[in-house]
């Protein structure tokens, strides 16, 4: 393979090549390393039909020898005219350089999927360029962000502000296009790590967030951002410690349910029970009172799984059905304690409507059974 000098004003760059991007201050460098020890790696170009030469890769050692004005640069000479193969060796030879940044990459595996010219495949790009087919397909991913995200996207990993690397951006390319700008832009703007983006993009993936609370919080920093996910995961630790505590409480509470429902068939109602059985009755109220935000379904539950298939048994005996389900309830619903406005949760929208029309329905059912119960008392009475 001849190396030649040609005449630097002989020397076109190629407009159409992949990489377009280049750092100011790495282009420097490689000026003074020239200027110290001259151009060590030639540049490839290729021959046009008016006598002048088309560089096929080296551009950036190009615009440094120009810069130094070199009156000749040293280059190999190509003869291909073959634009697949010609497209393909300029990718080839940017991936094993420095600085060619992932969205140059994304745009040219794109041009080279869709330009009617080339019209190639993943497939065969992965054989031809020697990369994996997922490496290609998270590369094209990044195309998924708007202009304002792409021209932020650099080489490398470092975090810079202002900046976007491509592990910064894997984590939000799958989420609505609505918030993934939004929030690459404060990633760049705040520095973020990439397990803290993956972290916010969690909660943005979140179905329990609703759609006007992610909205809202576009407008907060990232660090904001953070502590919110860091709130919200800790609520979801507390909600399922709950549920878990609630399905121990219905549990006892049902064995407790039963073998008080059997006892009473063979006994006359006393008015009385026995030590233990008070014992197992605040047990029960104390694990309902931990997870007393469910405790009216768990007694929904418990009530229709135990008194499905008793009815017969009610019309033989009214008195042990009653009393079992008076120590259901007393085992089931949580001791009254103060609520304060503290105690509210932060809720938004939606949530905080369904969280009102929650009250309603629990305030309603309360009444009803206090009606009930009041009605209750008044039989005792009238039988006395």
């Amino acid at each position: 393979m001849d190396i030649i000098q040609i005449p630097t004003h002989l020397i076109d760059e190629d407009k159409e090549q992949p990489r377009y991007q280049f750092d100011e201050e790495a282009l420097q460098e490689l000026m003074d390393s020239i200027g110290e020890l001259g151009l060590l790696s030639p540049i490839k170009v290729r021959t046009t039909n008016d006598g002048r030469y088309k560089i096929i890769y080296g551009n950036r050692r190009y615009k440094a020898c120009s810069a130094l004005k070199l009156p000749t640069i040293p280059c190999i000479v190509s003869n291909v005219t073959d634009e697949m193969e010609i497209y393909l060796e300029q990718i080839a030879e940017n991936l094993t350089r420095q600085g060619f940044s992932p969205i140059e990459e994304a745009e040219a595996f794109n041009k080279l999927l869709n330009d009617p010219k080339f019209s190639s495949s993943i497939k065969y790009l992965s054989s031809k360029l020697g990369k994996p087919e997922n490496y290609i397909k998270n590369k094209l991913d990044l195309l998924k962000f708007s202009n304002a995200v792409r021209s932020l996207i650099v080489y490398g990993t470092e975090i810079k502000k202002g900046k976007l690397t491509e592990d910064q951006l894997m984590p939000l390319k799958d989420l609505s296009m609505e918030y993934r700008d939004s929030l690459a832009l404060i990633m760049a703007e705040d520095e973020m790590s990439v397990p803290d983006v993956k972290r916010i993009a969690r909660l943005f993936k979140d179905k329990e967030v609703s759609d006007g609370t992610k909205g809202k919080l576009l407008f907060k920093t990232g660090p904001q951002l953070l502590e919110t996910w860091s709130s919200f995961e800790q609520t979801k630790k507390e909600r399922a410690k709950n549920a878990e505590l609630k399905e121990e409480a219905s549990a006892d509470n049902l064995t407790a349910t039963i073998s008080g429902s059997s006892s009473s068939v063979h006994a006359p109602l006393t008015g009385q029970t026995s030590g233990e059985e008070r014992t197992a009755d605040s047990a029960g109220r104390e694990r309902a009172r931990a997870a007393h935000e469910e405790a009216r379904s768990a007694a929904a539950s418990a009530i229709s799984e135990v008194f499905s298939d008793s009815s017969a048994e009610q019309d033989q005996a009214p008195d042990s059905y009653i009393e079992s389900l008076l120590n259901l309830l007393l085992a089931t619903l949580p001791a009254p304690s103060a609520l304060s406005a503290k105690d509210l949760p932060m809720l938004e929208g939606v949530e905080r409507k369904q969280f009102v029309q929650d009250v309603d329905t629990l305030i309603g059912d309360l009444e009803k059974h206090l009606t009930e119960w009041r009605s209750v008392k008044d039989m005792l009475t009238v039988r006395n």
